[in-house]
């Protein structure tokens, strides 16, 4: 691998989502600096993300620790995102909430880490934003 995957914690959104696996955030043009980056200039998707405020409302940095979880919310996006994507953010944040943010951080590097080049793939697109090959067949709901 030509280069190392790096994991932030402050790439975690609320939801489960790793934003740095986005395409908004892999994307040259328009870029997303990712849900939790305070920059004055904000995407309009950030600012009416209805789960990123109810999380800064309750004051949780995470979903898993909100009494609710999984909200009606959380299980409609992780039905859409184990529909089009084979990823569970319900499965995201047991894992997060179970192995702490560190180890699960330690996880995604080599869940999204292309093998042929060490770049990122993307949950949306399926490939790498690098090399842009598509990487072997691989289970991705429940991946641990």
């Amino acid at each position: 691998m030509n280069k190392v995957v790096r994991m932030k914690r402050s790439l975690l959104a609320p939801c489960g989502i790793n934003c740095r696996v986005c395409v908004a955030f892999l994307r040259q043009k328009n870029k997303c600096p990712g849900c939790r980056d305070n920059t004055v200039v904000k995407p309009v998707s950030r600012f009416r993300c209805f789960i990123k405020n109810c999380c800064a409302n309750k004051k949780v940095q995470f979903c898993y620790a909100c009494a609710t979880f999984p909200c009606q919310r959380i299980k409609q996006m992780d039905k859409r995102y184990r529909t089009r994507y084979g990823m569970s953010i319900i499965e995201n944040l047991e894992r997060m909430k179970t192995s702490g943010v560190r180890d699960y951080l330690r996880c995604e590097i080599s869940r999204w880490a292309c093998p042929s080049c060490g770049g990122v793939i993307c949950v949306h697109k399926g490939y790498c934003f690098t090399c842009g090959k598509l990487p072997p067949k691989r289970r991705t709901v429940g991946v641990q």
